[in-house]
C-alpha cells in the first residue's frame, strides 16, 4: 500500500470506531482487526502503520472527534497533511469547508471526576503506551526462571512480576503455553495481593470475567480450598476452564443470570473467607490499554456504572463470614467509583469496618488506596479491604 493509501484506511477505520463508541458498539481492537480482514492485500508493514496512526488519532481527542477525516487534520501533522490529494487511492485534497477537531487528551466533565491529587501533571500518563507486565505462576515457576528464559525485569513488591518495556507475542512462547505465566498488569496483581489468600480458604471471586485474578488468587491458595469464579458474562467465563487447567489449578465457575444472582449465590452465605468484588467500572485507569475508552463513557453510563458497582458490593456482603474479608476494586481514577461507592455500602450496611491497608506504592485515601501510571507504574486502580465484623 502507499502511504496515501495507509492513510485512507486509517480515516476509514476511525469512521467506523467513532460510530461504535457512539453506539456502544465494538471495540477499537476489534474493528481494526475487521478491517484488515477485509483489507487483505495489506502487509504487515501496511497494518502497522496504519494501526499506530489510527491509534495516535484515539489518544490525541478526549471525545470523539467529528469524523476520521477531521481527527487525522486535527493531530496537525504536515507530513500527513500532505498526502491528502495525492493519487487515486488518497483521502481527497483538504479544503476550507474541511472541519478539523481540536486535540483535547480529557473531556472537562471527567476532569471534575478524577480524584483532586490526579493532577495535569499526570494526564499525560493516563494515555502513555503501557509496558507489559507478566505474572508467574508460582506453582510452576520462579520469577527468576522466567526471566532466564523471557528476560524482563522485576517489580518492586511483587515476588511474581516481571516488566518488559517492549511488548512481544506471549502466548506463543513454551512459557506461556505451559502455564508458567499470564499477562497481568502490576495493578491488578497488588489487587490479589491485597485479597491475601492463603491455602484452605473459601475465597469467590465474584466478577470473576475471563478469570485473570483468579488465577493469582489459586496459586496463592496453592491448591487448597476453594475457589469460585462467578460472572453474568458467559463469553469471558467460559475462557477460565482452559485457562485453568493450563495453569494447573482448580477454580469452579458460576455462571449467573442477571437479577437472579442473589438466589444462585446463595449456598455461599456466610462461607467465604474472602470475596473479591472486581466492579464493572468507567475503565479510566487504563486509558493506556485502551484510550477509546475516554469516547464511550457519558455521565449517564457512568451513573449507570456507579449503581451496577453498588448492586455487585450488596450481592457480596452476604457471602462472607464474620471476620472475613470483602476487596473492592475498580481500573478506575474517578473518586466517585471509589471512596465514595465505599462510603455509601458502609452506610447501607451494618457491622462492616475499613481493614487499614500499608501498601508499598500507592496513595492512601479514606477509605483505601489508589494506584496511577505516574505514580506507580501501574494502571489506574482503587483498591478497599472491608471487614465483616458480625
Amino acid at each position: 500500500m502507499t502511504p496515501a493509501a495507509r492513510l485512507q484506511t486509517a480515516i476509514e477505520l476511525l469512521d467506523t470506531i467513532i460510530a461504535a463508541a457512539r453506539d456502544n458498539g465494538p471495540a477499537a481492537d476489534n474493528v481494526i482487526a475487521q478491517g484488515f480482514k477485509a483489507r487483505r492485500y495489506a502487509g504487515s508493514k501496511d497494518k502497522r502503520a496504519i494501526r499506530d496512526l489510527v491509534y495516535r488519532a484515539i489518544r490525541a481527542f478526549g471525545q470523539p472527534p467529528q469524523s476520521g477525516r477531521a481527527a487525522i487534520l486535527g493531530l496537525g501533522d504536515p507530513d500527513v497533511k500532505a498526502l491528502f490529494g495525492t493519487g487515486s487511492y488518497a483521502p481527497a485534497a483538504v479544503s476550507e469547508q474541511d472541519v478539523t477537531a481540536t486535540p483535547s487528551p480529557v473531556a472537562d466533565w471527567m476532569r471534575s471526576q478524577f480524584y483532586p491529587f490526579i493532577a495535569e501533571a499526570e494526564m499525560p500518563a493516563l494515555l502513555d503506551r503501557a509496558p507489559l507486565d507478566l505474572r508467574v505462576n508460582r506453582l510452576k515457576a520462579t520469577a527468576q526462571d522466567i526471566a532466564n528464559d523471557l528476560g524482563g525485569s522485576p517489580v518492586q513488591g511483587l515476588a511474581d512480576a516481571l516488566r518488559f518495556d517492549d511488548a512481544f507475542d506471549v502466548t506463543a512462547t513454551p512459557a506461556y503455553q505451559s502455564g508458567l505465566v499470564e499477562v497481568q498488569d502490576a495493578g491488578s496483581q497488588w489487587i490479589s495481593a491485597v485479597c491475601a489468600a492463603k491455602p484452605g480458604m473459601t475465597v469467590v471471586d465474584l466478577c470473576a470475567g475471563a478469570g485473570g485474578k483468579s488465577l493469582a488468587l489459586a496459586a496463592d491458595m496453592m491448591g487448597e480450598g476453594r475457589l469460585i469464579a462467578s460472572d453474568t458474562d458467559r463469553g469471558r467465563l467460559s475462557r477460565l476452564p482452559e485457562r485453568a487447567d493450563r495453569a494447573g489449578v482448580a477454580v469452579e465457575t458460576r455462571l449467573l443470570n442477571p437479577k437472579q444472582e442473589a438466589a444462585q449465590l446463595a449456598d455461599l452465605k456466610d462461607l467465604a473467607d474472602v470475596v473479591l468484588v472486581d466492579a464493572p467500572c468507567s475503565g479510566s485507569g487504563t486509558w493506556r490499554r485502551n484510550p477509546e475508552l475516554r469516547w464511550r463513557i457519558t455521565s449517564a453510563r457512568l451513573d449507570r456504572t456507579l449503581e451496577a458497582q453498588a448492586h455487585v458490593l450488596d450481592l457480596a456482603a452476604p457471602l462472607v463470614k464474620p471476620g472475613g474479608a470483602l476487596v473492592y476494586a475498580v481500573c478506575s481514577l474517578f473518586a466517585a467509583e471509589g471512596d465514595s461507592q465505599i462510603q455509601q455500602f458502609l452506610a447501607r450496611q451494618s457491622g462492616w469496618g475499613v481493614d487499614p491497608l500499608s501498601l508499598s506504592l500507592g496513595r492512601a485515601t479514606d477509605t483505601g488506596y489508589v494506584l496511577t501510571p505516574a505514580h506507580d507504574g501501574t494502571d489506574g486502580f482503587f483498591v478497599a479491604r472491608l471487614t465483616r465484623n458480625s
